[in-house]
């Protein structure tokens, strides 16, 4: 390639505050959940809902557990997607210009886009940070792109990456870290909790009609179901599941995070978490494969939340399996994804 002729490589986060303050996590709350492809309700009551109910109440909570998790380097979030940024780029050498942003909060994807517009690259290859396909992250990225890029006279090819929570690497990333805690000790059960959706936006990502029963649908990836953020979770199970070697019965794929009164997809992880409780579960590998990077999700809610709750409920050891960060083989996978698209 000639060097003089560059392509972009926009790598996406969700974000993250921008401090552990509340104003600066009431911000960051009110960014994101005004998305209205975070929360698919009309814009007024979202307004409403946001800006006089959630962001107001629950910032100040929010922003107690972000203390507990921020570095003095800052946001781990941010912390690994830098070193991404950094790792790729020396992987992809000179004829890659590689840039992190964040979907909301900083660096905006508006504005590292617009670096990319002045430098006069060649083409784009926009990566989101999420293994697994939802409207309300991979979806969202997808829309701002293209919403900031249609504004351009002159707009380059640009390639997104759709998801790759069936990538080798991505599968063998897990299983690695995994590895590591059951050469240590002997689990009775292995839970993979994945971030929840509310059940309307699945049902509403059925475009084929009538495919998606939230249920068994899920058993299997088809040309219906290819693009379902549940079935692509519960097939990353079936792929550590192998990779591991895991018997039947010792698993359990769950979902957490839920908001509000709606149902959301099931099955819920904390509800499991009491059920394996009451069965008599004492040591559970829990792993949380809809992140890259450690954050609060897997950090502080399945990490610590979730011990706390299984120990409560007569579980002893509960050990979560580390996110990929910032290892040799999570960078390579992005160089794949962007040199060698499936």
């Amino acid at each position: 390639m000639n060097s003089d002729f560059k392509t972009g490589v926009l790598i996406v986060n969700l974000g993250t505050p921008d401090s552990p303050s509340v104003p600066d996590v009431r911000k960051y709350l009110r960014e994101f959940l005004m998305d209205g492809r975070v929360i698919d309700i009309p814009y007024l009551s979202r307004w409403m809902l946001i800006n006089l109910i959630i962001a107001p109440f629950r910032a100040p909570k929010s922003a107690k557990i972000y203390r507990e998790l921020w570095t003095p380097e800052g946001s781990p979030l941010k912390i690994y997607g830098l070193a991404n940024e950094r790792q790729l780029q020396d992987l992809l050498g000179q004829d890659y210009v590689v840039k992190l942003a964040m979907r909301y909060q900083s660096p905006s994807i508006a504005s590292k886009l617009e670096e990319f517009r002045k430098s006069g690259i060649k083409n784009l290859v926009v990566i989101p940070l999420f293994p697994q396909y939802a409207s309300a992250s991979t979806g969202s990225v997808y829309e701002e792109v293209m919403r900031v890029t249609g504004q351009w006279q002159v707009i380059p090819e640009i390639r997104f990456a759709n998801y790759f929570y069936n990538h080798p690497r991505f599968i063998e990333g897990f299983a690695a870290n995994a590895r590591k805690h059951m050469a240590e000790s002997e689990f009775d059960h292995f839970v993979f909790s994945y971030h929840g959706l509310p059940a309307r936006q699945i049902l509403k990502g059925d475009d084929q009609g009538n495919v998606c029963k939230l249920g068994s649908c899920c058993d299997k990836i088809t040309p219906h179901n290819q693009f379902c953020y549940r079935a692509q979770c519960f097939e990353t199970t079936r792929l550590l599941v192998k990779a591991l070697g895991l018997k039947e019965g010792t698993y359990t794929t769950s979902f957490q995070s839920r908001l509000g009164k709606d149902p959301w997809i099931q099955p819920y992880t904390d509800v499991l978490i009491k059920e394996l409780g009451e069965k008599g579960v004492k040591k559970v590998l829990a792993f949380s494969p809809a992140f890259i990077s450690d954050c609060l999700e897997t950090t502080i809610e399945v990490g610590v939340e979730y011990k706390e709750m299984f120990e409560e409920h007569g579980g002893q050891q509960w050990q979560l399996v580390e996110s990929l960060n910032d290892s040799e083989n999570w960078v390579e996978l992005l160089k794949e994804l962007v040199v060698n698209p499936a």
